[in-house]
């Protein structure tokens, strides 16, 4: 299945100061490089971290018409060690918004650099995005690969989004693409540990699963495709959802690996929102 990721990096940058001539498609209004550090820590914590300003950003793809539309913030995988903001080919010109965000990289910044980025970046979503016709409340997460495994934290832990003013409770669903449920073999390898053996620690997002929280759909591969254990360690965490009763599903789409799971798994996840959206606005 043939996936664009990439079709926005073909225009060129616009700065935050140029936002309002936006780039427009077929009636969405395309916002790059917004800078989100602008949403302060509650402990006062200083930002002068010149990579942190450098790489959290995020681009902001909204529909114009539209009056307090849903809004799904995505997270990019690979490996918390690259990759860029991307718009899924997937998610446009759906009726709801897509916020794609930056956040530091290893080995340049380490845990919890990008935690707290991706916190920080759900948190500006929250506090600005009614100013471009959107609702906080109709606000869904999602990421693939390391995107999931963030996605996951921010879910679960509240103490992420709480550090900036924000109760992640508020997030209406959180859709979890392959995510890691152990540690990232990222973090594990900054500590010099084997990133093949698992470890389940404050940074595990099965170890911070509570019975209250948005409800979470949980996507991956094949389990004969997919990265090692990564199907196994989503059936773990759904079973450990499952004993406190936090509402969620788990989807094995069979016969796509980890990389190619991505398309379909935003078909599941465009459509999970529409429906969603019709219901809530349906009891209006």
């Amino acid at each position: 299945m043939k996936r664009i990721l990439a079709l926005f990096f073909l225009f060129c940058s616009f700065s935050v100061l140029a936002q309002t001539s936006a780039l427009t498609d077929d009636g969405y209004s395309f916002l790059r490089d917004i800078p989100y550090t602008s949403v302060a820590r509650m402990d006062g914590k200083p930002e002068q971290d010149a990579y942190k300003l450098e790489r959290c950003k995020l681009d902001l793809y909204y529909p114009e018409e539209a009056d307090d539309f849903a809004t799904l913030v995505w997270y990019h995988g690979g490996g918390l060690t690259g990759g860029n903001k991307h718009i899924p080919e997937e998610f446009r010109r759906q009726g709801f918004a897509v916020v794609s965000v930056n956040y530091r990289l290893s080995p340049r910044a380490t845990c919890p650099a990008y935690l707290e980025d991706a916190a920080q970046a759900l948190a500006w979503v929250f506090r600005h995005i009614q100013e471009y016709g959107g609702s906080a409340d109709k606000v869904f997460v999602s990421g693939h690969s390391a995107g999931g495994y963030l996605a996951l934290m921010l879910a679960l832990d509240k103490s992420w989004t709480a550090a900036y003013g924000l109760d992640a409770d508020r997030i209406v669903k959180a859709y979890p693409i392959s995510g890691q449920t152990n540690t990232h073999y990222t973090i594990r390898k900054e500590r010099g540990l084997p990133d093949d053996l698992p470890v389940i620690d404050a940074y595990a997002p099965v170890n911070r699963v509570r019975a209250e929280g948005c409800p979470l759909m949980l996507i991956t591969g094949d389990r004969s495709l997919e990265m090692l254990a990564r199907y196994e360690e989503n059936a773990h965490l759904s079973a450990i959802l499952k004993h406190f009763g936090h509402p969620s599903e788990l989807f094995e789409l069979n016969g796509f690996d980890h990389g190619m799971v991505l398309g379909p798994a935003c078909y599941l996840i465009r459509a999970d929102i529409r429906r969603l959206i019709r219901k809530t606005d349906g009891r209006r």
